[in-house]
């Protein structure tokens, strides 16, 4: 099959010569290495626009409610500077952008919410130093005569237990009040299928195990936070049947 040059060249570029020619040229759907790269090409894209969208829902259901009621700030900035070192390693490891570009809306969109919780819970005050710190650590996350690639790397591993730590407040805050408040499960859902794909195309695409290592943890406590959300969603339903029989 013969395609123009602008389907062709992006493609190409995507999958490589080889399985260009292999797949759309020879139409041979039995050679299993360019399956898997598509394959893990479409999930990586996904999971970008996915990225794009996720947290979108939260900061909607936030200013709906004009609450953050239920949101752990510290799980939120511990989150956020985790992504962050992430989106700095792998931009300057130089993989490929379907492997990490939702590290760039999820920060963007993270960073949103931090300050839309402080707003709601009346520290506007820290608002400006919140964002001047922000611009601060970026510039210092992407300057490499700042942070030499080894260090990065160093941070890259501590961002494993950072990660961690993000969640647990939340999942401890959500036990406590039986409930899971303001959290989003169209963003819960979302991480846990995200961080699930990416240990595919971790797998797949970039030989690296550090990186492997954080999707696959992050993956557990997704995983806990998802089970918490069903768990609750059911309570919160059948208690709001309940006060409406009793009305």
């Amino acid at each position: 099959m013969i395609l123009p040059d602008i389907i062709k060249v992006p493609a190409v570029q995507l999958i490589g010569e080889k399985c260009y020619s292999t797949l759309v040229e020879d139409f041979d759907i039995t050679d299993v290495a360019c399956l898997k790269i598509l394959l893990s090409k479409g999930l990586g894209f996904g999971i970008v626009l996915g990225g794009a969208l996720v947290k979108l829902p939260q900061i909607i259901k936030i200013l709906s409610a004009g609450s953050a009621r239920g949101l752990s700030l510290s799980s939120c900035i511990l989150e956020t500077f985790a992504i962050g070192i992430g989106l700095a390693y792998n931009f300057r490891q130089g993989n490929p952008f379907s492997t990490y570009g939702e590290l760039l809306f999820l920060t963007i969109e993270n960073i949103i919410i931090i300050l839309l919780i402080l707003n709601y819970s009346g520290r506007s005050k820290d608002l400006y130093l919140t964002g001047i710190t922000i611009v601060a650590i970026s510039y210092v996350l992407g300057s490499s005569s700042i942070i030499n690639d080894a260090f990065l790397s160093y941070l890259q591993a501590l961002t494993i237990p950072f990660s961690i730590s993000s969640k647990i407040p939340q999942i401890i805050i959500n036990h406590k009040n039986s409930s899971t408040g303001q959290l989003s499960s169209f963003a819960v859902f979302g991480f846990t299928a995200g961080s699930l794909a990416r240990i595919f195309t971790t797998l797949s695409e970039v030989d690296d195990s550090l990186l492997l290592s954080g999707y696959i943890l992050g993956s557990i406590f997704n995983i806990i936070l998802t089970i918490q959300m069903i768990n609750y969603w059911n309570t919160e339903k059948i208690e709001k049947i309940s006060t409406e029989k009793e009305d």
